[in-house]
């Protein structure tokens, strides 16, 4: 993960949007909704979500400024989050009692956030801006290219778990699951390397 090429990170984005993990909170959420708004309502947030990406993306370094956070820390901080993430798709847990929690047309909140521009996706964003800001037209164009996945996924969830069933939508998950462990495990050994790095140059100073 010190440097990232586009297909890279476009599978990594992909990867932390989790669209085939969305497909039974969508459709959970969304059952009590008009069939005919269904996908209007998807629409909606996917473009919601990727405009708050977008939002981390333009001014993420603005941000991490800020805040006094260093690449170091959010390479350690993307790890761990990713981490998490990476294990709650390898172990799912049931959302159905958060899902019952909404009432009516939901928006923004959960199906754009935290379901799709959740925290691993943000720090995604944060980190490929924060090492490689050059190539801030090639972040835009994979996140363009993760949330036009997340998009026809979603919109053609019920299908697609209809076609797939529960047992192969779940055993894609957890295979995703664990190659996001992968990529989780390889940012968080990057992260303190470069910590172990700054800590050597800094008791040579």
């Amino acid at each position: 993960m010190e440097t990232s090429t586009f297909i890279s990170a476009t599978i990594l984005l992909i990867l932390v949007t989790d669209p085939l993990g969305n497909i039974p909170l969508f459709i959970g959420l969304l059952r009590q909704v008009d069939p005919a708004r269904r996908r209007r309502i998807i629409i909606r947030e996917v473009c919601l979500a990727f405009g708050i990406l977008l939002f981390f993306l333009f001014f993420g370094r603005q941000v991490l400024a800020v805040m006094h956070l260093s690449e170091t820390s959010l390479g350690i901080a993307g790890g761990v989050i990713l981490f998490l993430i990476s294990l709650k798709m390898i172990f799912p847990h049931p959302e159905g009692a958060f899902a019952h929690q909404v009432k009516g047309e939901p928006f923004l909140v959960p199906l754009a956030i935290p379901f799709i521009a959740g925290p691993s996706a943000i720090a995604t964003v944060l980190l490929l801006v924060a090492r490689e800001p050059h190539r801030q037209l090639e972040w835009i164009g994979a996140l363009t290219v993760a949330m036009l996945v997340s998009a026809v996924v979603l919109g053609f969830a019920e299908r697609i778990a209809d076609f797939l069933g529960e047992q192969v939508t779940m055993a894609f998950e957890r295979l995703m699951g664990l190659i996001l462990t992968a990529i989780a495990i390889e940012m968080l050994l990057s992260g303190i390397q470069a910590f172990v790095l700054q800590i050597q140059r800094a008791g040579t100073v």
